[in-house]
């Protein structure tokens, strides 16, 4: 309790001053100029950079996540047994070291074992042994090949992905409000999923109501959420007579070993496992819907080509996906999953949320944005919402940014250290979406004519208004005063 209480805090806290608040900016943003990621940037297009780094970002995040959809898949199919496969020692895969759960508590562990790592249950060696195959890899730099089983299940939820995306968000029916609540679990502003859904709503939609609803949805389901792992914990934790910090796991091994093992333990147990692991894969799917949306909506949007052809290129970045998550499900797979999982959508998302929210409050102007939402929705954003986009969110970023890079410690999975190499590549791997945001500056600045200033003035002033440009005229230019009229959270 004391831990959950812990983390609770700082959770309703950085939701306050920078989850929601960013939240609605990508709604608003991405609803008003009807644009993706990338072309959303008309506004001020020096930070088109920024597009392309959120759905790079997107991309790497949906090589290894739909992996953890076909894990899902794959534990589903192993349900259908009257026995479930994860109960008991006697399988191909098991060790001789594998321990019935019933008898494996505090006193077979001996000193200096840790009881989270869970390396003798049936539950741990199914998800290790049966599924990843860990046992047969030394390490990242012995992958071996990819598992037939994995592939199978990993071809499965690219062909539905595809089929559920080729058309579009407008044709598939699907509301965007969905998808959103699924993706603002963890928070997902900045993977350009919220500007690409917002960017099919009615321009008049009332965007405000549904940050505000979506972001107390997710905080409450997470709250309740919080209940639900404590609980199980609790349950393992007095069924092998241990500490709950003893038994507390993060990751995979809370969904693949813990809940499979607490499910086994219930009546009807088969049933149970079959409902939780299709509700893991809708879920899976659901989110994964999104960041594929992104990349798609976001560069078919900015490459006339690619829209024209949209089967086509739907097609091609499914079929790249696959390829791409064939290293994730080799028996070193989970390595290069976990290095992916640390640095693709790490730093990078803190960063690019960071240049989007200065791109948009400084460069763009919070008084200009405000005026956006004024003429959707018939008034502005309040005093709150103005000083968190300008100052506060912002600022929170950059902190975190710079603290997730001195705080950063060599990856590490289990009791496995990754060598130097692989933390060298994971960096490359965050850099590479980073740089595209100098680096679309530089070359955007390159090619624009005219004097130093003119440059910078074509760079950083909406596409619609670049005639004023030669007048003289740009408002980025003059210096307006933040108005601090209205209320802290009602709109103005």
């Amino acid at each position: 309790g004391i831990y959950y209480s812990a983390f609770l805090i700082p959770y309703i806290l950085f939701l306050i001053i920078a989850g929601m608040p960013l939240f609605y900016m990508e709604l608003a943003l991405g609803q008003y100029n009807r644009e993706g990621a990338a072309t959303v940037w008309k506004i001020c297009p020096v930070f088109k950079g920024v597009g392309y780094a959120v759905i790079l970002i997107a991309l790497y995040v949906g090589f290894y996540y739909n992996v953890i959809i076909a894990w899902s898949l794959y534990y589903l199919f192993s349900s259908f047994t009257f026995e479930l496969p994860w109960t008991n020692c006697d399988n191909s895969w098991n060790s001789p070291n594998c321990t019935d759960p019933k008898l494996f508590n505090a006193s077979v562990l001996g000193n200096g074992t840790k009881y989270s790592k869970y390396k003798l249950t049936p539950a741990a060696e199914f998800y290790e042994r049966g599924v990843l195959h860990l046992h047969e890899s030394r390490g990242i730099h012995d992958l071996g090949l990819p598992r037939w089983q994995l592939s199978l299940c990993l071809l499965v939820v690219v062909i539905i992905l595809f089929f559920s995306l080729w058309k579009g968000v407008k044709t598939s029916g699907k509301v965007w409000i969905d998808a959103a609540t699924q993706i603002f679990y963890s928070l997902g502003a900045g993977f350009g999923v919220l500007i690409a859904f917002a960017s099919y709503n009615k321009f008049d939609n009332n965007c405000y109501r549904d940050a505000l609803l979506t972001s107390t949805i997710n905080c409450v389901t997470s709250f309740i959420s919080g209940f639900a792992i404590f609980s199980i914990l609790g349950y393992m934790a007095h069924e092998h007579n241990v500490k709950i910090e003893d038994v507390a796991t993060e990751g995979a091994g809370l969904v693949f070993i813990l809940y499979p093992e607490a499910i086994s333990t219930l009546s009807g147990s088969t049933f149970w496992a079959v409902v939780f692991f299709i509700m893991l894969l809708t879920l899976g799917i659901d989110s994964s819907m999104g960041g594929m949306e992104a990349v798609i909506t976001g560069l078919a949007d900015d490459f006339q080509i690619l829209k024209q052809h949209r089967k086509l290129f739907t097609f091609g970045v499914s079929f790249g996906t696959f390829l791409l998550a064939l290293f994730c499900i080799t028996n070193g797979g989970i390595y290069v999953l976990t290095l992916l999982d640390t640095f693709a959508a790490g730093t990078s998302i803190l960063f690019a949320v960071l240049m989007e929210a200065i791109g948009v409050s400084w460069f763009y102007g919070v008084d200009r944005f405000s005026e956006d939402i004024q003429q959707m929705m018939g008034f502005k954003p309040g005093l709150y919402w103005r000083l968190c986009w300008k100052f506060v969110s912002p600022a929170f970023l950059l902190f975190v940014v710079i603290v997730s890079i001195i705080n950063f410690k060599p990856l590490t999975y289990d009791d496995y250290t990754f060598p130097l190499w692989a933390n060298r590549i994971g960096w490359g791997i965050a850099l590479s979406s980073m740089i595209l945001v100098p680096a679309y500056i530089i070359y955007k600045f390159m090619n624009v004519r005219g004097t130093f200033k003119e440059r910078l003035a074509y760079c950083i002033t909406p596409e619609n208004e670049h005639q004023l440009v030669a007048q003289g005229n740009v408002r980025q230019f003059k210096w307006i005063p933040l108005q601090v009229c209205g209320s802290l959270f009602l709109p103005a």
